[in-house]
């Protein structure tokens, strides 16, 4: 099996994993063209990808995904509240303010009254008439016109939430893309129902685990006996507090649904972790609150206090281009 972190960090956040047969993405927080451009970059052909996993719907997961998944003609692996969270990002609600409304109800009342002197139409069509006219308004298209072929294309200006194809998992239950094994779980942090990744196949167990504020127990149970281990080391908790972010971020940084410091990593390193992965990835390190060799530093002064993590190898993840791809 392989690992390629394509980029992480608050600006983007995706990676690859492969076994012999199948290759899936693990987020798609990058542009569709920065993905492929990246992909490119370490040898990978975007062509051959099998599918899309989502570990949540924050936009530094999703950017690329709905291009890149209509380009691809490939599915997307959602939990269900995960995939409703994004279409209703995709499609933000309209409002209508107060005299658009009475010009609405009056447009309605006028038709009614049209079609009862004229005897042309139940009252229930020409509701259903005033919908469409509206609903055509609204998205530009007008009534009558033939509709044009149903591309990808033309369903994606339709509905920015197109996507080629959708299916759902459940935390805490496998399911298999080609013939790796994926079991996904639940992980602390403020979406919808975010979840981290344990992918397995010709006895190789690939892990990813970021975005979440602490470290729970399943979180804990999920990451043993784990080849290559994708991990959050997302802040330094003096620079956060140092730093420029308003304090409502670092509330919200440093809440039990939010990102793991250094300082946490490092806990789970030294009292829970088993010590099994040839590689420990560091990911989701902060630009702003967050120094990389800081970052290693902390995670290998941890493991220093346990002689059996001496064959561990930490790796930093980066933002602005991917590492070299992780073969086990």
């Amino acid at each position: 099996m392989q690992m390629t972190v394509l980029a992480s960090g608050s600006k983007g956040n995706s990676t690859v994993i492969s076994s012999s047969k199948t290759r899936v993405l693990v987020d798609a927080g990058l542009s569709c063209r920065e993905l492929v451009r990246r992909m490119a970059m370490v040898g990978e052909d975007p062509s051959k990808l099998d599918a899309i996993l989502i570990t949540h719907e924050h936009q530094d997961h999703v950017t690329g995904l709905g291009v890149l998944a209509r380009k691809l003609g490939i599915p997307v692996y959602f939990t269900e509240p995960t995939h409703r969270a994004w279409v209703r990002m995709m499609k933000p609600r309209t409002t209508m303010s107060y005299a658009q409304w009475l010009i609405h109800v009056q447009q309605e009342k006028e038709a009614r009254a049209r079609a009862v002197a004229e005897g042309s139409a139940p009252e229930q069509g020409i509701c259903d008439s005033m919908s469409a006219a509206v609903e055509a308004d609204r998205t530009g298209t007008t009534c009558g016109e033939p509709d044009e072929p149903e591309t990808s294309t033309s369903k994606a200006k339709a509905d920015p939430a197109f996507l080629p194809a959708v299916e759902y998992f459940h935390s805490g239950r496998q399911f298999c893309i080609g013939d790796i094994e994926v079991t996904p779980f639940t992980i602390p942090h403020d979406a919808a129902d975010p979840c981290g990744f344990v992918f397995s196949s010709e006895g190789v167990r690939m892990a990813v685990a970021t975005d979440l504020g602490y470290m729970p127990p399943n979180v804990k149970a999920a990451l043993k006996r784990i080849d290559v281990l994708l991990l959050e080391s997302n802040h330094d908790l003096e620079m956060l507090k140092d730093g420029p972010y308003p304090w409502s971020v670092k509330q919200r940084v440093l809440s039990r649904v939010g990102h793991l410091s250094n300082l946490a990593t490092a806990e789970f390193l030294e009292r829970d972790y088993d010590g099994s992965a040839a590689y420990v990835v560091l990911g989701h390190l902060s630009e702003s609150n967050n120094a990389p060799e800081l970052a290693r530093m902390t995670a290998e002064q941890a493991m220093m206090n346990h002689p059996t993590l001496l064959g561990n190898r930490i790796v930093l993840a980066e933002q602005a281009a991917p590492i070299n791809p992780i073969c086990i």
